[in-house]
């Protein structure tokens, strides 16, 4: 007991132990040591936070970087408190390990640490440098107690969240004083607060990006002699006029001639503005070590799976986050690190893992938040087939996980703190179609993975917000907050359903193949080593082609909401917004000559958003691909029109072949194939019908709509069985449950536990006291099989009498002075320490204990393991047989066992 007794003893610290904005903050404005390249890895909770005690493993700080350097290297930069440890941090010594105070008004430290309203507005607009905030300069902090709970590529600890929360809003009610019932209101009036103040923000961003992307659009082919601010139809808003300048009447045609000049010009313009988008979306490159065993962390779909991709294999040698494993020969057996880059692409797949609970730093802070929408700018005005509809999801959730900083509720709580991302990303649909009930539906179809009553109705307001904010600003100045608003005023009728019918199958189809194509396009094209090592040279490559063969064909020169709305529309000489584009034909003879264009343009635009999806610039694809089902749609539209225009005698089209085919809607059909094709690759059902019912405006269309999207969605599932963004997840290694399709289980829980191994248990039968280097193997152990938020069970002859989880374990292994010869306390006994100074014992673990682990016999079915992961958000079940301890399964080893089980029954 010699070790424990004069073990030096440090000040307990005081309110709850630290986690972060976890996946959250790119800290953004910090310079990276290696020319802009970052090294995410995830650090010890308290490896860079250890100014008063001395650390058993070596300093990094210098030298070249490494498995253990510091993300953006450099020193330690202030990080502020989170919330509590996942299994209770030290706190009072009276507590229990279930009573803490993590955000309570009790925690008296918090409050200084805070500071004011006015200082918390600061920080969280400012240059946060954060271990969690993604490509985080570790875990420096001015506070040495502060401690960082979610690593990178762990998951998030929901019950811990849930219980902190809610002995914080106990001891806040406590206070039965004046002051403490204002609180109370105002902490209850703070998600509100941040809904509202999210939806505006996100209204703001997405009108800069639409009037900004209008202008640099128009300037490839011009410019407003009025002022270069000044878009096309701005400066010229009835048709044709002298204020607008061409490019080749600037340059009076040379030196090739009017028309090569301008596509000379068109041409150039496409490329610098690809380049420019890229070279910003590469400025978030984030370097992930080998020792992650993940395969492709963006869109590319090109990277190669790792080798030994296991993150639970229980043999122990995969290789710790931290740790290069070397062979007994000294070869280092870690494969090549990959690379994503945060601002590139949509980030829906990304939002929607990080709203399931999963670390992914990087994403959602406020250098990702600038670069993509500044990118989005220039990418979208290059005329590249993508469109900003996706991004805005993305760039409303990093307003919303910035605006959580404001208050520490949300702050602190990453569980609170989803509440908030949720919303905000529906808030970013609701600007991106001009429809806030289709945003609620997309949070809770597509991104949230819990979404109760309170969050479902604080996402409505936050929608509303957003929508009524753009409304007033009127980005296009037609008193419209999308561009694409159409209105039906003549029905559809009954001989049209087979037709609707058949143009759902088509959308389906078409989506569900371009994600085929997409597939193979990326494992042929991406895979040659020179497109794979230099990205911007396919950006330069994709913006060439585009220039090349899209410049030539009317419909494909426009951008992509533009053409969408030409596609939809009804012919209405009275809408000025409408390009002349020969798309309403007046007799049967001009019908032919309007479908060889629309085909032209439908595999022109297809081989393009194949080709362009996955580049490095911000782009999404719901437009896009919206723009393809359209070409399709208003195909098949004219085709029936000259149908009926052909037999106008046949009795099944009653009185529509009287009115010279006019009852035939072409739009509307274009319409239809638009959300058929979307709802083909992104499988969002119930949203998209709402949001073609909101763009429509018209009641009439709401089943035609509806059947079309629902014969779509079966469709595209018999073609292929994965979204867009679930293949993207998939391939991604990420451990996301998906909780909206469930594997048929018929196997039991025994069938995925590992063998019980001393080396994963701490046996207390004989001694309550372990000696500390061996909890620092164990720990080891644990990092070398990729479970930085695993844990490490105590047992008792057999029995299961806790639990001790692997940060909670570190921290307290780092805070020992001399850990070769300390012996640390792993169950509660009297005391034997005859100390009255009041301070804890730093050899003392109990704190850190978790008395009452989740446990289930291992006869359980799987059904009933597969809601306890989902449900209840777990890290790991302890598994018993016949009362004793007989293992342990992780979330990740149960993410792989049903990804496994999924293929199997593809395969069948």
């Amino acid at each position: 007991m010699t070790g424990r007794r004069h073990a030096p003893r440090l000040r307990e610290p005081s309110g709850p132990a630290a986690t972060g904005d976890n996946n959250n903050d790119n800290n953004e404005e910090a310079q990276p040591s290696q020319s802009s390249q970052y090294l995410s890895l995830p650090s010890s909770p308290t490896s860079f936070r250890r100014p008063r005690i001395m650390s058993r493993r070596p300093s990094n700080s210098e030298g070249a970087p490494d498995e253990r350097t510091s993300l953006l290297g450099g020193p330690p930069r202030t990080s502020r408190i989170r919330i509590a440890s996942a299994h209770g941090s030290p706190r009072v010594p009276h507590l229990s390990r279930n009573q803490s105070y993590a955000d309570s008004v009790k925690s008296h430290r918090h409050h200084s640490r805070a500071n004011s309203w006015g200082s918390r507005l600061i920080q969280a607009i400012g240059d946060r440098q954060e271990s969690y905030g993604g490509i985080a300069d570790s875990k420096g902090s001015l506070y040495p107690d502060d401690r960082v709970w979610y690593d990178q590529f762990t998951s998030t600890d929901w019950v811990h969240d849930s219980i902190a929360d809610a002995y914080r809003v106990k001891a806040l009610r406590s206070r039965k004083d004046f002051w403490g019932r204002v609180y109370v209101l105002f902490d209850g009036a703070q998600g509100w607060i941040l809904s509202a103040l999210v939806g505006f923000i996100v209204a703001v961003l997405a009108y800069a990006v639409n009037v900004s992307e209008a202008t640099v659009f128009d300037f490839k082919d011009g410019y407003c002699a009025r002022g270069w601010l000044i878009n096309e139809k701005a400066c010229c808003p009835h048709g044709d006029c002298t204020d607008w300048r061409d490019w080749g009447d600037v340059l009076n045609g040379f030196p090739f001639g009017k028309n090569t000049t301008e596509w000379l010009v068109y041409m150039i313009m496409v490329i610098l503005l690809s380049v420019a988008s890229c070279l910003l979306a590469l400025t978030t490159k984030t370097v992930v070590p080998s020792a992650y065993r993940l395969t492709t962390l963006d869109e590319n779909l090109a990277a190669e799976n790792a080798h030994g991709a296991d993150h639970d294999n229980d043999d122990g040698t995969n290789i710790s986050p931290r740790h290069s494993y070397v062979d007994e020969q000294g070869s280092s057996s870690d494969n090549a690190p990959m690379i994503y880059y945060s601002a590139a692409g949509s980030g829906v797949a990304e939002v929607r893992v990080i709203l399931s609970g999963f670390v992914l730093h990087g994403f959602l802070g406020l250098k990702t938040l600038l670069i993509k929408t500044l990118g989005l700018i220039l990418s979208v005005a290059s005329g590249l087939s993508l469109g900003k509809e996706g991004p805005y999801v993305h760039i409303a959730t990093c307003v919303g996980n910035i605006a959580c900083r404001l208050f520490s509720k949300y702050d602190r709580n990453d569980a609170k703190r989803r509440e908030v991302l949720s919303a905000a990303a529906a808030a970013g649909v609701a600007v991106a179609f001009g429809a806030p009930l289709g945003g609620v539906l997309f949070g809770l179809e597509e991104v949230a993975y819990f979404f109760p009553a309170k969050t479902l109705f604080r996402t409505f307001f936050c929608c509303i917000t957003a929508a009524l904010t753009l409304k007033f600003l009127n980005p296009y100045g037609t008193h419209k907050i999308v561009m694409f608003q159409v209105r039906y005023l003549v029905d559809w009728e009954y001989f049209e359903i087979g037709s609707f019918i058949l143009v759902g199958v088509l959308g389906g189809a078409a989506g569900a193949l371009f994600i085929k194509a997409s597939r193979r396009w990326a494992k042929t094209f991406r895979r040659i080593p020179v497109i794979k090592a230099y990205p911007l040279l396919e950006v330069v490559l994709v913006a060439f082609v585009t220039g090349l063969i899209g410049y030539w064909n009317m419909f494909t020169k426009l951008p992509v909401a533009k053409l969408l709305y030409n596609l939809a529309a009804p012919c209405d000489d009275l809408d000025n917004n409408l390009e002349n584009l020969g798309l309403c034909p007046e007799s049967i003879e001009k019908i032919p000559p309007v479908l060889w264009n629309l085909l032209m343009a439908f595999l022109i635009k297809g081989f393009l958003t194949i080709i362009t999806f996955g580049i490095k610039v911000p782009a999404g694809i719901y437009v896009p691909s919206m723009v393809v089902g359209g070409l399709m749609g208003r195909s098949i539209g004219h085709m029936v029109q000259w149908w009926v225009m052909a037999t106008p005698s046949w009795g099944v089209w009653g009185t529509c072949s009287a009115t010279s085919a006019t009852c035939i809607q072409p739009g509307v059909y274009g319409l239809i194939a638009a959300g058929s094709t979307m709802c083909g690759v992104t499988r969002l059902s119930v949203t998209l019908a709402v949001i073609l019912f909101e763009l429509t405006g018209s009641l009439d269309y709401v089943l035609p709509f509806s059947l079309a999207i629902l014969v779509a969605k079966w469709t595209a599932d018999a073609i292929e069985p994965l979204s867009i963004y679930d293949l993207l997840t998939e391939m991604n290694s990420y451990p996301f449950l998906n909780n909206k399709h469930k594997p048929i289980f018929t196997s039991e829980l025994a069938d995925i536990v590992p063998r019980v191994r001393k080396e994963r248990i701490i046996d207390i039968s004989t001694s309550p006291v372990v000696p500390a280097m061996s909890l620092r193997t164990k720990l080891e152990m644990l990092h070398r099989a990729g479970e930085l938020d695993g844990g490490l069970p105590i047992i008792r002859h057999g029995i299961l009498v806790g639990l001790i989880p692997a940060p909670d374990l570190e921290y307290a292994l780092d805070n020992l002075q001399d850990e070769g010869s300390s012996l640390c306390l792993m169950a509660s006994v009297p005391t034997i320490d005859d100390s009255d100074d009041g301070m804890p014992d730093p050899t003392d673990f109990t704190p850190y204990i978790d008395p009452a682990p989740v446990a289930l016999d291992i006869r359980s079915p799987m059904d009933l393991v597969y809601e306890c992961f989902v449900k209840l958000g777990l890290r790991y079940i302890c598994i018993l047989r016949d009362g004793k301890y007989a293992g342990m399964t992780h979330k990740k080893t149960f993410v792989k066992y049903m990804r496994e089980l999924e293929e199997k029954e593809g395969r069948m």
